[in-house]
């Protein structure tokens, strides 16, 4: 990754997701908040173009002041998810900080998306197993995840392509993905199984039940995708 002094820090989450953005790539990042991923990108020169978008008039304020020492390099637009672009506007796009559900919905309403030609880089706030789900049965594939340990979570940063190829995928592969061998695997595959236990203790007995049950018990014998 590039390093200059003039560029933002980024914490370990932004900074394995900036790692998969194509250099010379047009990005968008989608719900830029602080605007600091952005500023990496194009100060860094990663990206000759980057646009910032936000729903909100206040975040997008603050990323306008963080981008500012890049000038024309960075973009802004207000407005919610992907609607704020037009198909062949960027070839990466960026978005985190949202839960897995929102995210599915940003992407389900810009069907233009579902082309091999963009290159998506996806971190859920939470719910990381629906959206690797979600993300096989509209026939994207993962290219690639990186664990990401910031503010005392793991997360998982999904970089992912359209290739026309839906399935249903297998439950240890939604709940562990493509994270196995990384430092901190075996800490994110506990915190995932923590969550999926949580989430057995809310089911009646019944089918959904059994097959939760066989897939903790599939993660705490030791087993990965």
């Amino acid at each position: 990754m590039p390093s200059s002094k003039a560029v933002p820090h980024l914490d370990a989450r932004l900074a394995a997701a900036a790692d998969f953005v194509r250099p010379g790539s047009i990005a968008a990042d989608i719900g830029c908040d602080h605007g600091k991923l952005s500023a990496w990108l194009a100060g860094s020169g990663r990206c000759p173009l980057v646009f910032a978008c936000d729903l909100r008039p206040d975040p997008l304020a603050k990323a306008r002041r963080a981008c500012a020492p890049y000038g024309d390099k960075v973009q802004f637009r207000l407005g919610p998810g992907l609607e704020v672009l037009r198909p062949g506007e960027v070839t990466d796009i960026i978005i985190a900080g949202m839960g897995a559900q929102t995210i599915m919905e940003i992407l389900d309403a810009a069907p233009w998306v579902f082309d091999p030609a963009y290159n998506l880089v996806l971190v859920p706030a939470t719910k990381h197993s629906l959206l690797r789900r979600w993300l096989a049965q509209r026939g994207f594939t993962l290219q690639g995840e990186t664990l990401a340990h910031a503010a005392g979570r793991w997360y998982a940063v999904m970089n992912a392509r359209y290739t026309a190829d839906p399935h249903e995928p297998e439950g240890l592969w939604c709940l562990c993905g493509l994270v196995q061998g990384q430092s901190g695997a075996e800490e994110y595959r506990a915190q995932q199984c923590g969550k999926l236990k949580k989430y057995r203790r809310g089911l009646t007995d019944g089918p959904e039940a059994d097959a939760v049950d066989s897939l903790i018990a599939e993660v705490e014998a030791g087993k990965w995708p």
